[in-house]
């Protein structure tokens, strides 16, 4: 399904940065869960706008495709993290109300919902499939354990169906509402709608327009991609994460592989890895580090340079640990 394009053919041609990848995204609806959905609205810049923003200059067309990708990639290494802020993305995004609760979570984007007290909430709510239904984690709280074997699974289906539909024909018994403004029963109050909207349980629809920069999408996406994430909400951030890999490509390499497949140690655990490198013994040879460096992804020159003085400086400290 393709949400399509209301703008006047004569106002579609643009001279402002786009992207091949994020053009193809542009208005394609992904169907989430069984009533949700989420697709990009619009977004603003690509991988030459944060090197653009970075060197502060109107040079982009002079770079080429490694020189972008090496500048964004040390960015990124380094946590100069302001030129991703310059690069947008604005989604269309349909979720149970306990899945956008978690979402708002993030408070650094632009949001508009879809209001309860203006409008009348659709008869639409999620009931999760057999296999996401699962008992309490019992080593984590706010986590899931075993899934239920079917019949347990298909008892609390059923118990979520009865209840949400008996709470909606008490919300539109509440508003009685005949669809034009005008009372469906004479007799019986109009509630307001921001007042018998309460009766309606967490797995009913809303919807919003959610906008926000890089830099803050991709921290959204490194902690709603996660394995321990909830299956609900990490459902969205994969499909975002797909739309931003087409969008900006250097960029999500360069966070795929500093952040989603970095690991960082504490000061503890530092130690600990240098007190087994002094009990037996650290050796590297130079130019095959290099070697292997690249094939690795490692962009050579300054990056490999940098893996490179990682290495001396451990050396270093383990040999002035073991004197």
């Amino acid at each position: 399904m393709t949400i399509e394009s209301s703008i006047p053919q004569w106002e579609s041609q643009t001279k402002r940065p786009a992207s091949p990848g994020g053009e193809k995204w542009l208005g394609e609806v992904v169907p989430i869960l069984d009533h949700g959905f989420i697709y990009l609205v619009d977004y603003m810049g690509n991988d030459q706008a944060i090197e653009q923003a970075a060197r502060v200059s109107y040079g982009s067309g002079t770079r080429n495709v490694r020189e972008t990708r090496g500048l964004i990639r040390y960015l990124l290494r380094h946590q100069h993290t302001t030129p991703f802020e310059m690069v947008e993305f604005k989604f269309h995004a349909k979720m149970p109300i306990f899945v956008a609760r978690q979402w708002i979570r993030h408070r650094t984007a632009n949001v508009n919902e879809y209001s309860g007290r203006y409008s009348i909430l659709d008869k639409e709510f999620y009931v999760p499939t057999p296999e996401v239904l699962a008992a309490q984690s019992t080593t984590n709280r706010q986590g899931r354990g075993e899934v239920l074997d079917a019949q347990q699974a298909e008892s609390i289906r059923q118990l979520l169906i009865a209840d949400a539909f008996r709470n909606y024909d008490h919300y539109e018994s509440m508003l009685n509402d005949d669809g034009s403004g005008k009372p469906a029963n004479p007799d019986k109050p109009m509630l307001a709608r921001e007042l018998a909207r309460m009766d309606l349980t967490l797995n009913y629809y809303t919807q919003w327009y959610w906008k926000i920069d890089l830099h803050n999408l991709l921290h959204f996406l490194k902690l709603r991609m996660d394995e321990h994430a909830q299956y609900e909400i990490r459902i969205y951030a994969d499909i975002m994460a797909k739309t931003v890999e087409d969008t900006v490509p250097p960029a999500w390499e360069a966070f795929r592989d500093y952040e989603l497949g970095s690991t960082t140690l504490s000061n503890s655990e530092s130690r600990v890895l240098l007190r087994l490198f002094e009990e037996n013994g650290i050796n590297f040879d130079r130019k095959r580090v290099m070697e292997i460096a690249e094939t690795q992804g490692l962009s050579p020159g300054r990056e490999i340079q940098e893996f490179l003085d990682k290495l001396s400086n451990w050396a270093e400290i383990i040999n002035n640990t073991s004197k």
